[in-house]
């Protein structure tokens, strides 16, 4: 098995930044570019694992926040690890858990060791810093553990994203030393808010240090959508060309081929199955909500054309009718096509890059794609 943390880079793009990689894991290697679905609970929600697996995703999302406050990573490690507990097979990334204490919990005081606040569970207090978050994912046992970081709201004052950069990197220098799973690699998370600057800042001090990934955080935090890209921009372009780069919550199609041009190699988000559970489903022109009641009697599949389980046997009727009667079954079915269309287009990205044709397929790709107004 080749050396987990390995980066092979099969083929760049002659006219853009894209590229196809591979990127060894201690359960397998995953072909880059690639979209990750998301197992906040260790789940995939909706889907078993064999679903995922058989949608061709080789590596998902745990959340060291969520599973430390249930079951708790000491539970999952006596029950043999994260892979073992969930039956799962693939390649796990999981978060640091910085993003959650910062979105979901309320705030008490951010000091050098790490930040103190109330648990979105209960209100009790807790305490997560670098050294709680490197071990909590070491007993995971996950495949990539993000570094602990402070994630940089939008907007902020640039003296705070100053300040938050700064503990950023005195921490990644903590979380280096900390111990890890066998075969464990470790991302560290650019920071910087829409401060060019010190994103460049950032990234340069965290290859300094030293790691086998590095991620481009606090993007998709609020900001217009116009400021992502600029983002990805002043982080990526100050990252190693021979390690995978990792774009952090993004999830809209149009935005990851964009990303995919300039360089990242890896994605998540929530989005598929969130959207799914509301009734939306994800296309290749857009998303729309299958609820509407222009979709009552019609007999066409979510999205003409497409080859999933969901599309191949069932109505847009049929799905409309499940998700308006709060069946589980439409929620399932939806989420199986919103993950097949991700993956799928992460696959034809992987195939154009590799045939000297990304541009013209991203071009052709953003030509029929509307965020606000699909024609599904």
């Amino acid at each position: 098995m080749t050396q987990p943390g390995t980066f092979e880079v099969h083929h760049r793009d002659p006219d853009s930044h894209a590229r196809v990689a591979t990127l060894h894991t201690a359960h397998g290697p995953v072909e880059t570019p690639v979209f990750m679905p998301v197992g906040t609970q260790a789940t995939v929600k909706s889907l078993t694992p064999e679903d995922v697996s058989g949608l061709g995703y080789p590596i998902i999302l745990g959340n060291t926040y969520h599973l430390n406050e249930r079951p708790g990573s000491d539970l999952i490690e006596r029950m043999g690890g994260l892979h073992r507990f969930m039956h799962w097979d693939g390649a796990i990334l999981t978060d640091s858990g910085g993003f959650q204490v910062w979105s979901l919990a309320e705030l008490n005081q951010i000091t050098e060791e790490g930040v103190t606040f109330k648990s979105h569970l209960d209100g009790s207090k807790q305490f997560m810093g670098p050294v709680e978050s490197m071990r909590i994912q070491k007993e995971l046992g996950s495949d990539i553990a993000m570094l602990f970081d402070e994630c940089i709201p939008y907007p902020a004052e640039r003296e705070y994203a100053e300040n938050a950069v700064d503990r950023t990197l005195r921490w990644a220098e903590v979380c280096k030393e900390q111990p890890r799973a066998e075969g464990q690699l470790q991302f560290a998370i650019v920071q910087g808010g829409e401060f060019g600057d010190l994103r460049e800042r950032c990234a340069k001090s965290l290859v300094d240090i030293g790691f086998e990934g590095y991620a481009i955080g606090g993007v998709s935090v609020g900001e217009p959508d116009e400021l992502i890209l600029p983002g990805v921009e002043a982080s990526v372009s100050h990252l190693p060309e021979n390690q995978p780069r990792y774009l952090m919550g993004v999830g809209m199609l149009d935005q990851m081929l964009e990303a995919v041009a300039r360089g990242v190699d890896m994605f998540d988000c929530v989005l598929p199955t969130r959207i799914a559970r509301n009734g939306s489903a994800v296309t290749r022109k857009g998303r729309y909500s299958v609820r509407n009641a222009r979709w009552k009697e019609d007999p066409r599949p979510v999205e003409e054309g497409c080859t999933c389980e969901c599309c191949r046997n069932y109505s847009r009727a049929y799905i409309r009718h499940l998700i308006n009667c709060g069946e589980m079954l439409g929620y399932r079915l939806l989420s199986i096509h919103n993950l097949h269309v991700m993956g799928t287009v992460m696959a034809e990205a992987r195939q154009a890059i590799q045939e000297n044709r990304f541009t013209e397929y991203r071009r052709n790709f953003l030509a029929t794609y509307s965020k606000t107004h699909p024609d599904p």
